[in-house]
């Protein structure tokens, strides 16, 4: 139930439901700022949830609330979604919305194919990616960033992560986007049930037969033969598990690093004096990235609620109401960042919360940056200018994940 002692305030304009619109979608800072100003811990009547925007809030939110927030079977039948039941009840399978122990125990399996070690070994691998989709476009003078360079490079990466034959990227980055939709538009997805729930059906197939193959081969470092291999207490994943996680990592990988190198470009060419300090020192590369990671996060909110009556900020939250932590919102938080609207790559103390804070921090998170640090480094390298082609911006309409439909560039090696 909403709080009793609601404060007067104009609840159509400080609704996260705003975002379905596409000027704030383009630039929901805005927003934001009047929620971290006006009502920090809002009562959101239009997604029925609380909406915190501190960084304080967001913080203790992240590490202390339940991840067992998948949308129950009744709520998806009230919002007509009766049909997407199953995506909810795969979902809850996922470690994503877990909590400790059981959480921490599937985070260790699932880990095993993120160790530094692993990564650091994908690191000539990535480079290699990147120059075979990089070559064809250059001698043209033009690339469209998104669909040549920052949606294939973490769909192929994650495939042989997974061991999946790289040449299905297109077909599984389909399929991510389907469930990413799920997680980042408050599941008011009605009228794409049939899609959403054809696209279940064949990802679940299409694992299914994996996990099989790779039961009869020896055991490796893939995650789905770290995941067929591996045991919990004495007892092995069950197949809806595996499958799951499959999920997971597909969704994480391929949703989250496209937007990343996208969103870093365009931060990038909007500040062409921090555009020129990068392409002239490649050493402040890693604190570049943390800051285009603060200043556009590619997840801009994700979902907890608490197990018992908590008090947050001024108003009582009662057990079970879900929260609706707002990264984007946190990471411009004046009170953590000095003058956060302004990027800096050179910014210190960057903490930011991109890759989440608490048990469910991103286990992919070094993979990820160092994906957008070979893109960048390489891009760099081998073009001498960069412009934005005179075209209207688009911005994907998953409201929880941040990032461009396109972004085509110019260029002159």
């Amino acid at each position: 139930m909403p709080p009793v002692h609601q404060p007067i305030i104009d609840q159509r304009a400080l609704s996260l439901y705003r975002l379905y619109d596409p000027a704030v979608l383009a630039d929901p800072y805005p927003l934001y700022a009047r929620l971290r100003t006006e009502d920090p811990v809002h009562w959101d009547p239009f997604l029925h949830a609380w909406v915190v925007t501190r960084y304080a809030d967001v913080v203790t939110v992240l590490q202390s609330f339940s991840a067992r927030c998948a949308p129950a079977p009744q709520r998806l039948e009230s919002m007509g979604l009766s049909a997407l039941d199953l995506i909810g009840q795969i979902m809850v399978l996922q470690h994503l919305f877990m909590d400790p122990p059981d959480h921490t125990r599937l985070r260790a399996v699932c880990s095993q194919a993120f160790t530094p070690h692993r990564v650091e070994r994908l690191r000539a691998r990535i480079r290699q990616i990147v120059e075979s989709l990089l070559e064809p476009r250059l001698p043209l003078g033009r690339i469209e960033l998104m669909a040549d360079l920052a949606n294939p490079l973490p769909a192929i990466v994650s495939a042989e992560i997974l061991g999946l034959p790289p040449s299905h990227h297109k077909q599984l980055k389909a399929w991510s986007a389907d469930f990413a939709e799920v997680l980042g538009n408050f599941q008011h997805n009605p009228d794409r049930a049939p899609r959403m729930l054809r696209s279940l059906d064949e990802t679940t197939s299409y694992f299914r037969e994996a996990i099989r193959r790779e039961r009869n081969r020896p055991a490796g470092d893939s995650m789905i033969s770290v995941l067929v291999n591996a045991e919990i207490d004495s007892r092995r994943l069950t197949e809806e598990v595996i499958i799951a996680n499959c999920i997971l990592l597909m969704v994480g990988a391929q949703e989250t690093t496209p937007n990343l190198i996208g969103n870093g470009m365009l931060t990038l060419l909007r500040n062409r004096s921090q555009f020129e300090r990068l392409q002239s020192d490649l050493s402040l590369l890693p604190s570049a990235i943390e800051e285009i990671l603060r200043f556009e996060a590619p997840s801009q909110h994700t979902t907890r609620v608490p197990q018992q009556d908590v008090r947050l900020g001024d108003k009582d939250i009662s057990s079970g109401q879900s929260v609706i932590t707002v990264i984007g919102a946190a990471n411009r938080d004046p009170e953590r960042f000095p003058d956060p609207d302004r990027f800096d790559i050179r910014r210190n103390d960057n903490k930011h919360l991109a890759f989440g804070a608490g048990p469910h921090y991103c286990f992919g998170a070094p993979l990820g940056r160092m994906e957008a640090s070979i893109a960048f480094s390489t891009l760099m390298e081998r073009i001498s200018e960069f412009s934005l082609t005179p075209t209207r911006l688009v911005w994907r309409d998953n409201l929880g994940l941040r990032g461009l439909t396109e972004l085509p560039l110019l260029l002159r090696l």
